[in-house]
C-alpha cells in the first residue's frame, strides 16, 4: 500500500524521487521521507515527515540533499501511528544504512526483541526498522552487504518490497521483493525501482518485473537480479506501452472525475476486439466446451469494488449458464478451507493486480489443482504473471483510490464471460446472443447520456447533501449495485452509508429509518419492481427521503420516489453498468460538497498490498 521509489545515476537524485512520490500519491499514504548519499559528507542523510508530500518538499526547501543515489517513501500506517518518526525511510543506530519498506514483517517483534538483548536501539513503532538494524547486525559481522541482506530476507517473515541503500556503496541500490510489487526501471546511466510504473514513466519506459524472492544489484550502469538460492536470474525487459498522459488529469479537477468520463472508452475497448458476429473472443483463454463440462465448482474471489464486479459475474453466469457459483471475499475465502481440486475454476478479480488477500487466494487454489483465471487491470502485474489464464480490463492506469472505470470494465469482461460460458454451453442460442451484443454495442454512447446529466445528479447532491444516514436498497443486479454505491459514497464523502438486500429491511433495519434517512432505490430489474417499490414505499412512510435510479420509460416509480435518475433503457444483463455511474458521479457531488480529498480519501490506499 505503500509507495517505493529509488534512484541511481548521473543526475541529482532528489526530484527524482519527489516527482516518483507525487505519481504514487494514489495510493494513499499518511508521510512522506526521502533518503540521499551525500558525496561531501559521504553520509545517508534522511528527511521525512508526517502529512503531504507537500509538507516534505518544504522541508527540503529549508533543508536541502543533495546526491546521485536515494530511496523514497509514502507510508500508509500499519505500525505505530503516522508520525515524523515513524515515517520511512528508516536507519540503522549508526545510520549507516537506510531502508524504505512496502508490506508487514509478521515476526518483527521478535527480531526486535532479539536485537535489543545484542544492544540495539529503536526509535520507530515501525516493523520496518527491524529491518534496517537487522543488516546493520549481520553487515558488521563480514562487511559483505548483499550476504548481510540475504540473511536478513532468511530470517523475515511476511510481506515485502525493499529499497537498500548503504554509506559503504554510493553506487548502489538493493532491491528485495516478496508478495508486495515492485519492478526496475532501465535508463542510460541512472536506473530506477518504484512500487509501480507511473513513478517511473518520465524517465523510462523500459522495466524489470521482479519476482517474489529475488534481490536485485541496481547500480547506474547495470542491473543484476538474483534468486533466493544467489543464482543470478536473466530477465527479459518489459516494454510499458501506455502513454504517461494517460495518468495525468487532462483538464479535469480531479482523476476520478477524469476516470469516471473515461468509462464510454472503456466499455469500448473491451468489447470492440471481443464481440464477434458468432461468438466472443476472450483475449487467449481457451474455454471451449470441453474445458467447462471438465469443471465441477466456480468460485469468483476478490475484495473491495472488484468483489462486487465479482458479484455481478456470479449472478449472471448461474442465471445465464446455469452453473452454480460462489462468490468469495478473498481475505474470507483464504482461511475457510474451502472445497477445490482439480475441477475448479477460480476467477479472481483485480484492479491492480496485486491485491495482497487475491493473490494468496489464487495461490491457494492452483496448489490444490484448481484453473485459476484472472480479470485484471494491470499488465505485468503478480496476478496476471501467476494466473493459468488472464483476461485485461483495458482501463489503462486508475490513480483515483475510488475506483470508477475499473468497476465498469470489470463487469463488462464479466458479462463477456458469462455470454463466452453459456453458448460454449449452449444454453443461449446465436440469435440470442447477437440482440445481446447489440445492445452491448450500444453501452458507449449511452454512457455518454448518462454522463450530459451531471447537471441533474449535481442538483440531487444539493438536496441531500444533509444527510447524515444513507441506505442503499435493491433486488437481484439492483442489490449488488446499490453496494457498490453505498461503499463509494463511504469511501470518499465519509458518510454512514449502507445497503440492503431491500426484502431485508423489515427483517431489522428498518427500525433506524427516520426523518433524516436518505434512501437510494436502485429498481432497474423489471420483473422486480413491484416488490422493490414497495420496500421503497415502507421507507417514505417512517420519513425517509427516496431518490430511485430507474431505467426510462418507466413514469411509475415518480409515485413512490421524491427524486428519479433514469438510465437508458438496456437489456437486463447491461443494467449494472448503466445504474452504477449516476451513483459514482452522485459519491463525487457529496464528497466535494463537504469539504473532501476526492482523490485521496482518508485511511484508503490504491493498491492494498498488505492483508
Amino acid at each position: 500500500m505503500c509507495g517505493i521509489v529509488g534512484y541511481v545515476g548521473k543526475g541529482d537524485a532528489v526530484p527524482v524521487l519527489m516527482n516518483g512520490l507525487s505519481k504514487l500519491e494514489y495510493r494513499g499514504y499518511d508521510s512522506a521521507g526521502v533518503a540521499v548519499y551525500d558525496d561531501t559528507s559521504k553520509n545517508v542523510n534522511i528527511c521525512k515527515t508526517k502529512g503531504r508530500i507537500q509538507n516534505l518538499q518544504d522541508k527540503l526547501y529549508l533543508t536541502p540533499l543533495k546526491g546521485r543515489l536515494g530511496i523514497g517513501h509514502t507510508r500508509w500506517a500499519t505500525h505505530g501511528e503516522p508520525s515524523d518518526i515513524n515515517a520511512h525511510p528508516h536507519s540503522s543506530g549508526k545510520e549507516k544504512i537506510a531502508v524504505v519498506h512496502n508490506g508487514i514483517i509478521e515476526n518483527y517483534m521478535a527480531l526486535k526483541e532479539e536485537l535489543m538483548d545484542k544492544g540495539y536501539k529503536f526509535l520507530s513503532e515501525t516493523d520496518t526498522e527491524i529491518v534496517a538494524q537487522l543488516i546493520d547486525y549481520y553487515y558488521s559481522k563480514d562487511s559483505n552487504l548483499m550476504s548481510a541482506v540475504f540473511k536478513v530476507i532468511e530470517r523475515i517473515e511476511g510481506s515485502y518490497a525493499l529499497g537498500i541503500i548503504c554509506s559503504d556503496f554510493p553506487d548502489r541500490i538493493i532491491a528485495v521483493r516478496k508478495d508486495s510489487p515492485l519492478v526496475i526501471g532501465l535508463g542510460e546511466e541512472e536506473n530506477f525501482i518504484a512500487s509501480d510504473m507511473p513513478a517511473i514513466l518520465n524517465y523510462t519506459r523500459n522495466v524489470y518485473l521482479v519476482e517474489d524472492n529475488e534481490v536485485a544489484l541496481i547500480t547506474k550502469d547495470n542491473v543484476k537480479i538474483f534468486d533466493n538460492n544467489g543464482s543470478e536470474v536473466k530477465k527479459e525487459v518489459f516494454k510499458v506501452d501506455w502513454d504517461i498522459e494517460a495518468a495525468e488529469k487532462s483538464g479535469y479537477d480531479h482523476f476520478m472525475l477524469k476516470e469516471i468520463y473515461e468509462q464510454p472508452k472503456v466499455v469500448k475497448d473491451n468489447i470492440a476486439s471481443r464481440l464477434l458476429d458468432d461468438g466472443i473472443s476472450l483475449d487467449k483463454v481457451k474455454l471451449d466446451k470441453d474445458d467447462i463440462s471438465k469443471i465441477d465448482r466456480i468460485y469468483v474471489v476478490a475484495c473491495g469494488t472488484a468483489y462486487y464486479a465479482g458479484l455481478v459475474g456470479r449472478y449472471l453466469i448461474e442465471r445465464v449458464v446455469r452453473r452454480p457459483v460462489s462468490a468469495e471475499v478473498a481475505s474470507e475465502f483464504r482461511y475457510k478451507d474451502p472445497i477445490i481440486d482439480e475441477k475448479t475454476l477460480v476467477i479472481v478479480v483485480s484492479q491492480s493486480g496485486e491485491t495482497a488477500d487475491t493473490l494468496a487466494a489464487m495461490r491457494l487454489a492452483q496448489k490444490a489443482g484448481a484453473r485459476t483465471l484472472a480479470v485484471v487491470n494491470v499488465v505485468g502485474s503478480s496476478i496476471a504473471r501467476e494466473a493459468d489464464d488472464v483476461i485485461y480490463t483495458l482501463a489503462g492506469p486508475e490513480i483515483a483510490v475510488a475506483s470508477t472505470k475499473a468497476f465498469t470494465a470489470q463487469v463488462v469482461v464479466m458479462s463477456l464471460l458469462a455470454l463466452k460460458l453459456a453458448l460454449e454451453l449452449e444454453k443461449i442460442s446465436i440469435e440470442k446472443y447477437r440482440q445481446i451484443k447489440t445492445e452491448m454495442e450500444k453501452l458507449p454512447s449511452l454512457v455518454n447520456k448518462i454522463l450530459n446529466k451531471e447537471p441533474v445528479i449535481k442538483r440531487f447532491m444539493h438536496k441531500y447533501i444533509g444527510s447524515k444516514n444513507v441506505f442503499y436498497i435493491g433486488r437481484g443486479l439492483d442489490y449488488i449495485v446499490s453496494m457498490e454505491g453505498s461503499l463509494k459514497l463511504k469511501e470518499i464523502a465519509y458518510l454512514h452509508s449502507e445497503p440492503y438486500a431491500a426484502g431485508e429491511l423489515k427483517h431489522g433495519p428498518i427500525s433506524l429509518i427516520e426523518e433524516s434517512t436518505l434512501v437510494v432505490g436502485v429498481v432497474t430489474q423489471e420483473e422486480l419492481f413491484e416488490k422493490s417499490v414497495s420496500n421503497m414505499r415502507e421507507c417514505k412512510s417512517r420519513g425517509a427521503k427516496v431518490l430511485a435510479v430507474a431505467m426510462d420509460g418507466n413514469s411509475e416509480i415518480r409515485k413512490y420516489a421524491d427524486d428519479v435518475f433514469f438510465i437508458p433503457r438496456t437489456h437486463w444483463m447491461l443494467t449494472p453498468i448503466l445504474a452504477n455511474i449516476p451513483q459514482q458521479i452522485f459519491a463525487y457531488h457529496m464528497a466535494l460538497g463537504l469539504g473532501n480529498d476526492v482523490d485521496k480519501p482518508r485511511n484508503l490506499a490504491k493498491s492494498v498490498t498488505v492483508e
